[in-house]
């Protein structure tokens, strides 16, 4: 496996409208983990449900977003499920109009030099995110309602393993994320499901998807109970809010230390898109990275393995910024993932 050690890639999201522009961003600051970049200010089908919504039963868009229609449900599943046995990745494709930056992405890479390339990063909306954010027919989201939840961890695995398929021509090393933001309020009534629930269906939905992906991660950019994402079956990294969350990340120590030594990679989300203000230099980063290690320490985490196992991220996606402070995020970012790489 590639050395990882102060690494760099983004979470997702960014604020361009036009594809090319995103992608010189991401090539000048993250060459070593490149990834697609999600454009939600170009096109509604690129926000993070619709983009991953096509061919799902009973789901159509509409300028207010996504929505269920019913009518045909049964004919739908039937022919869903159909495909799904048949393994017809094709049939799960993401269309170019829905995401624009991932087929610009695989045209740059096809014309590049990708020797200094470590790994390609893409991403799929996870399962619970996904299925909490449209209701059924009923008004219930589709998270309780059991057929169709299982409809949404197939689609979205099929979805994932399409992108692994896409991108296996370059033969460099895969980083598949889940981003899982709707967990990030775990434990609270806004989020019934319980822990047992959370895990089985990670594990379910990671299921099938390792042999096509180097490296599986799952991004929560809020506070959470962090050993779900230790305990589920096929997870390589966790990815979290360092800036803001350290101090809850750290109440994980022994399941963080148990996830390291299976091989675990942290991946620690330094620049802070809550509240970034363009003042924040590789001083401060490094001084929030320090004691955030000093807090796992002290709590008997392997300072070797953490720091061996380190990569670095922006806190969160950037769709919401503008483009002029995405770009001065991503340079905030190499600096810091230099100076980790020089002097950790």
């Amino acid at each position: 496996m590639t050395n990882l050690k102060g690494l760099a890639t983004g979470i997702g999201s960014l604020p361009h409208q036009d594809a090319d522009s995103a992608l010189d961003l991401v090539f000048k600051y993250l060459p070593d983990i490149p990834f697609w970049p999600q454009l939600p200010k170009r096109d509604l089908r690129e926000g993070m449900v619709a983009q991953f919504s096509e061919n799902m039963p009973c789901l159509r868009l509409n300028p207010s977003g996504v929505f269920f229609d019913p009518q045909a449900k049964e004919e739908e599943l039937e022919r869903f499920y159909e495909r799904v046995i048949a393994e017809d990745l094709d049939y799960f494709r993401i269309s170019r109009d829905y995401a624009l930056g991932l087929y610009k992405f695989r045209e740059r890479l096809a014309s590049r030099d990708l020797a200094a390339v470590k790994f390609l990063k893409f991403q799929v909306t996870g399962p619970f995110t996904f299925a909490a954010a449209v209701n059924n027919e009923a008004g219930i989201p589709l998270l309780h309602d059991k057929v169709l939840m299982q409809a949404v961890v197939k689609l979205l695995r099929m979805k994932a393993l399409w992108q692994a398929d896409m991108f296996k021509g370059f033969a460099k090393e895969t980083i598949l994320f889940i981003d899982e933001p709707y967990l990030g309020c775990f434990g609270s009534a806004y989020t019934p499901i319980n822990k047992k629930d959370a895990i089985d269906g990670l594990t379910e939905f990671t299921d099938g998807l390792k042999p096509s992906c180097s490296m599986l991660g799952v991004h929560c950019c809020g506070n959470t109970d962090w050993s779900i994402f230790t305990e589920a079956g096929n997870i390589d990294i966790i990815s979290f809010d360092a800036f803001d969350f350290q101090d809850k990340f750290a109440l994980y120590a022994q399941d963080i230390q148990g996830f390291l030594k299976k091989g675990g990679v942290i991946c620690w989300g330094i620049v802070p898109t809550r509240e970034f203000t363009a003042k924040e230099d590789v001083g401060l980063l490094i001084r929030k990275i320090r004691q955030g290690l000093g807090l796992l320490v002290k709590k008997g985490v392997d300072e070797g393995l953490l720091k061996e196992r380190l990569i670095i991220s922006p806190a969160c996606g950037l769709g919401t910024f503008t483009p002029q402070k995405a770009e001065e995020i991503f340079r905030l970012l190499s600096e810091t993932s230099d100076f980790i790489r020089k002097n950790f």
